[in-house]
């Protein structure tokens, strides 16, 4: 086995994933089996994103590596692509870091544990699809596999509002998840060449209008994620209310996964990203900092 050419994200992603569909089927009572089955599969797959970006990722090569490309629908250029740079290989190996340490977390759950473990190993695999699909579409179904889990691990295993945090959470998340598709279908049907390569899609030159819509979609999609002023107000709901393998998963993965995709897409894509709205995404930022530090310094002044 040549190990330069093997699959090393594909299965690094699919792994968790098809790991998972044996859970219901493992002969299991007091949930002992099944808590180590989910460990044994993260740490597998830990272990495999270690040897693949020890053996294949350069660190002094910019762009994408360990790039894997194979066409899925010809006709409209969906390909199952994966590759990682820079920006998110430091993000794939904190993922399989942290679910690993929230899967051994979750060893006290007794509570339907063969869901709660199902749930935490596909979650693993949209986590790590996020940060390594290279293809729009690819992108958003791995972005939706992970906030269904999220959903269930927090209404079922939550705290005493749980039903309340985790409708807020989906309302919210699901809501700008809508933004991502109606963007990812604008950018891939516009001009001559339907595509929905991410590498396609930032050649593409598009009017400012559109580009300014653009934009503003990706914006608010990943503003819910961040969260963003005024678009955090699930956070503390869910937060208070997660068990703690959960909030490992959603302070540790999930609220990078908006600084992410805020950095991929509206700085990379369009490729000619309007500068004024990035100084007042900027500038709005910078107001958020002083407006938290000054709540933290002078508790009193601010709320008055």
């Amino acid at each position: 086995m040549n190990l330069a050419t093997f699959p090393w994200l594909t299965t690094i992603i699919l792994f968790p994933l098809l790991a998972s569909l044996a859970i219901p089927f493992l002969p299991d009572q007091d949930g002992k089996t099944v808590r180590w089955y989910a460990l044994v599969v993260g740490l597998i797959d830990f272990v495999l994103i270690v040897v693949a970006f020890y053996l294949n990722y350069d660190l002094n090569q910019s762009g994408l590596q360990l790039v894997e490309s194979y066409t899925w629908v010809p006709q409209l250029d969906l390909k199952w692509s994966v590759g990682v740079d820079g920006l998110s290989m430091p993000l794939v190996l904190l993922t399989g870091f942290i679910t690993t340490l929230a899967v051994l977390a979750a060893w006290p759950v007794t509570l339907k544990p063969k869901l709660f473990y199902f749930l935490m190993l596909a979650m693993y695999s949209g986590q790590i699809g996020v940060f390594a699909v290279q293809d729009m579409l690819l992108f958003f179904l791995f972005w939706e596999l992970e906030l269904i889990p999220v959903y269930l691990l927090l209404s079922i295993w939550g705290g005493k509002k749980r039903l309340y945090a985790a409708t807020k959470f989906i309302l919210y998340t699901a809501g700008g998840s809508l933004f991502i598709l109606v963007a990812a279908l604008a950018m891939a049907f516009y001009g001559d060449t339907i595509t929905f390569d991410m590498r396609l899609l930032a050649e593409k030159v598009y009017p400012l209008r559109l580009q300014l819509l653009l934009y503003g979609a990706f914006l608010v999609a990943y503003a819910v994620k961040l969260p963003i002023i005024p678009l955090h107000t699930w956070l503390p709901d869910a937060h208070g209310e997660a068990t703690a393998p959960v909030h490992m998963l959603l302070a540790g993965i999930l609220l990078k996964m908006g600084g992410y995709a805020l950095i991929r897409m509206n700085f990379g894509m369009p490729a000619r990203c309007p500068c004024l709205l990035c100084a007042g995404a900027g500038d709005f930022g910078l107001r958020q900092h002083y407006l938290c530090g000054a709540d933290l310094l002078c508790p009193e002044q601010s709320q008055a």
